[in-house]
This record gives structure tokens, sequence and C-alpha cells, in this order.
């Protein structure tokens, strides 16, 4: 497996990052990782890796790179802890739906282009805020991403003019949302809500919730960690890919 640094050219600046793909000359099927608010670190790089070794070249851009290079938290991720929530505010404050559209036009033509990427569709997925940013790679690239997943996606409903469910309409991607259970950024009822905007979407989907698996839980480093959840979720993860990308 190689591990190779990167940057990308955006309309705002450059956006470092990695690329993970198998040893040799093979070209394969392309994947964007978007990791959570933590950025780019050991558990999410394990992530990517793995899914690397199952036959992809797979890009995990810093998407918060318009503030910080990774480490991207220099404290303790707690929701109760005041700098940790005055840090979450540093980190999204820049990704304004549009920003996130432009840099995902940007990953999303850096993937393509890469030798060792395959010239097909290529794959999306998301961690927590970022399963948002996912819906949003797949609408500004339609023709590109022929697969996402969302992973205790948080916020993918809300009444917000510029609510991601809004984007459904340009989406051609197949898509998979795997939900935390008692998710205070997607709770049940927003969750229903969804649900049915994706009925009247009309496109492939699936999405469920993942019983005992709390937000967070897909992420080795998490406190909520739940290794038989997780496994799960790879697995979902793994067979959506190879039924679209390969």
């Amino acid at each position: 497996m190689t591990e190779e640094a990167i940057e990308i050219r955006t309309t705002d600046g450059t956006a470092d990052g990695f690329i993970f793909r198998a040893e040799g000359d093979r070209r394969l099927p392309g994947v964007i990782h978007l990791t959570d608010i933590g950025g780019i670190r050991p558990s999410h790089r394990d992530m990517a890796k793995r899914l690397a070794e199952k036959g992809y070249t797979v890009l995990m851009p810093n998407v918060f790179y318009r503030t910080t290079k990774p480490p991207v938290m220099d404290v303790t991720i707690g929701l109760g802890d005041p700098r940790t929530m005055k840090r979450f505010g540093e980190l999204r404050a820049p990704l304004t739906p549009n920003a996130v559209e432009s840099d995902a036009k940007a990953y999303v033509n850096f993937l393509a282009s890469h030798p060792a990427a395959s010239a097909g569709s290529i794959g999306v997925v998301g961690y927590c805020f970022t399963g948002a940013f996912a819906m949003r790679t797949a609408a500004a690239m339609p023709d590109k991403v022929a697969a996402l997943a969302s992973f205790h996606g948080g916020g993918l409903y809300t009444e917000e003019p510029t609510s991601p469910h809004l984007v459904l309409p340009r989406i051609k991607a197949r898509l998979y949302f795997g939900h935390a259970t008692n998710d205070r950024s997607m709770p049940q009822e927003t969750i229903d809500k969804f649900d049915r905007a994706l009925a009247a979407w009309g496109g492939k989907y699936e999405s469920e919730v993942y019983e005992g698996a709390f937000h967070g839980w897909t992420t080795a480093d998490a406190p909520v960690y739940n290794q038989p959840q997780a496994e799960r979720a790879f697995g979902k993860l793994t067979e959506l890919f190879a039924a679209t990308l390969k």
C-alpha cells in the first residue's frame, strides 16, 4: 500500500491531503474519503487504507485547508468542552455550501486525473458533518459520482434554504445512509423527513439506523466506537462501491 502526500489547487487556495493506493501501475476506481470534524489523523488514515486495500484509489483531502493543516483539533474532542465547540465553529465557518461544492469539483477533477485512478465513475463517503459534503459532491459532479455513502451524518435535513436534502434533484448516484441511534444532529423525526425526501427523489438509495450505535461509532478513536457496527458499516460501504464502481 502506497501513501502519497498531495496538494490540490482550489478556487480558494491549496488543499493538502493524501492518496492511498495499491503498489504498482494498476489504475483502480477512485473514491473520496471525507473525514469527520476531527480531520486527517491516524484513525481515518487507517480507514482510507483499508478501503484502498479493497481495490480503490482513495483520496483523503484536508477539508479544513482554509483554516489549518492537520492535526486540526488541538483540544479534547468533547461536546461539553467550550474550547472544543469554539474550535468546531472555526473549522466550520468557511465551509459554506458554495465553498463545499467548489472544493468538491476540485477534488473530483484531481482524483479523476490521477494516474492511479481509472477513467470510470468515482465514489464518495462522508462521516459526521461531511455526510452533507458527500451529498454536495455528488450534486456538484453528477456525471462523475456514481455512489455516495454517509455514516452518522448530521444535519442532512433541515428547514433552512441551504439544507443538504435540497440538492437531491441534482444527484444521479446510488446512495447509502447509515444513521446513528439517538443522534442529536439527526434525530429520528428528522431521519423520517429525510427518508420521505429520498423517496420523493426517486433514485436508488438505502437509509437505515444502526441500533445501539451512537454518533461517531465508525471511528476507532471515538469514545463511542462500536466495532461490530463499524464492521457492518464497512461491509455496506464496500458492497455499495463494488456494485457501482467495479
